[in-house]
């Protein structure tokens, strides 16, 4: 999007740079990556991404007052309901597609919130990476709020360790080793000693928690949380602890965050950025035009069980007693606005938040892609789209 620098880095690239960037990528995580990242950057106007990050913190905003807050809680399954919430989350992230507005401006649009971590360990060393191995400009930004690296680690650790020694702070996954987001775990332990720790390893002895570690029982007394609740029932995994028990822990990222911000929030918010959006439940009709819109189960993650256009016989087909569990929005059709060689292509900006002291927009995630969606899963078998880094001038 700023042409000059789209252009120099298109006519300098090789397929040896990009094999050199993955290599330097592997290398700098120490881990492999789990998913395909782009053979490019995305080059953004600083004042396009200042705007989207002010967007983003209005539209938590809007979320976290107590009347919204006593809705949300309706959300949150019975089964999963940990004591303890906090008055607004820890991390946020808001997702926003660009459309061309009738002006002509590109401007954003909502694609989703969500109050759970995203790749914080990882999203700034990909995005250095992209400028040493490629010998881009070093004044080029990717930190937000103001912040330099020294800061960002600074207020990230505190947010994850919270004052706690790092041995009794675990980030709390299912079969870490074996999740494509690794790189993110291994650099999360390198900058702060917090180790990822698989929820089936946890053991419980009355309020406390604790794992194992050469032989010893490690108390655990702060919880970075990044376990889908949606892959432990689908994969029928029963922890040795119930999320319902008061327990002696803190949380950074509380469980019930995930559900009280999340698609189910979208029908609640009031901003040009987002699509018009119901609970599937609350519609006496449901459209004709169909492939005007977007079925979303609530609290799905990573895309799963999207469907862009459904035939509306495939809606109708929903139980009654299910409809509550899903949302309709109207689609919107993202602007391609990555040159690259094989056409324009499309891309999806993560804002990420991190809410100590204040809301602070921190760090800038992008998705490229040429598919209906904008997920890694989503466009399999493609170059020029995955996983990126948003530079800003």
């Amino acid at each position: 999007m700023i042409p000059e620098l789209r252009e120099r880095f298109n006519a300098a690239f090789t397929p040896e740079k990009y094999a050199n960037f993955l290599a330097r990528l592997e290398a700098e995580s120490g881990a492999p990556v789990g998913f395909r990242n782009c053979e490019t950057p995305c080059f953004f106007p600083a004042p396009l991404i200042d705007a989207m990050a002010r967007d983003g913190a209005d539209l938590i905003r809007q979320l976290t007052p107590p009347e919204y807050l006593a809705i949300a809680r309706q959300a949150v399954p019975p089964q999963f309901d940990v004591p303890g919430e906090p008055d607004h989350p820890l991390f946020l992230q808001v997702d926003f597609g660009l459309v061309r507005e009738a002006s002509g401006e590109i401007a954003p649009r909502l694609v989703e919130i969500q109050a759970f971590p995203s790749l914080y360990a990882y999203q700034p060393v990909l995005s250095q990476v992209y400028i040493d191995a490629y010998g881009l400009d070093p004044n080029l930004r990717y930190l937000l709020g103001g912040l330099d690296l020294a800061g960002y680690q600074a207020l990230l650790g505190r947010a994850i360790l919270g004052g706690h020694k790092p041995e009794n702070v675990i980030l709390m996954e299912i079969d870490p080793l074996r999740q494509k987001t690794l790189a993110d775990f291994v650099l999360t332990e390198r900058m702060f000693g917090v180790r990822a720790i698989c929820i089936t390893d946890i053991r419980k002895d009355g309020r406390r928690l604790y794992y194992e570690r050469d032989g010893r029982k490690i108390p655990i007394h702060r919880i970075y949380n990044r376990t889908i609740v949606d892959e432990i029932q689908r994969r029928g995994i029963a922890p040795a602890f119930d999320f319902r028990d008061g327990l002696d822990v803190e949380w950074a990222g509380h469980p019930n965050d995930y559900f009280r911000i999340s698609k189910f929030s979208i029908p609640y918010l009031r901003h040009p950025s987002v699509p018009q959006t119901w609970f599937l439940d609350q519609l006496h009709h449901i459209p004709q035009d169909t492939h005007n819109y977007v079925l979303k189960p609530l609290f799905s993650f990573a895309g799963l069980g999207v469907r862009i256009g459904p035939p509306r016989e495939e809606i109708m087909a929903i139980p009654p007693v299910e409809r509550r569990n899903y949302i309709l929005q109207e689609r919107v059709n993202f602007e391609p606005v990555i040159e690259t060689p094989h056409g324009k292509t499309c891309a999806e900006l993560r804002i990420m938040y991190i809410w100590l002291d204040e809301l602070l927009p921190v760090s800038l995630l992008v998705r490229m892609g040429r598919g209906a969606m904008m997920g890694v899963d989503h466009n399999k078998n493609l170059e020029w789209v995955g996983a990126s880094a948003g530079l800003c001038k």
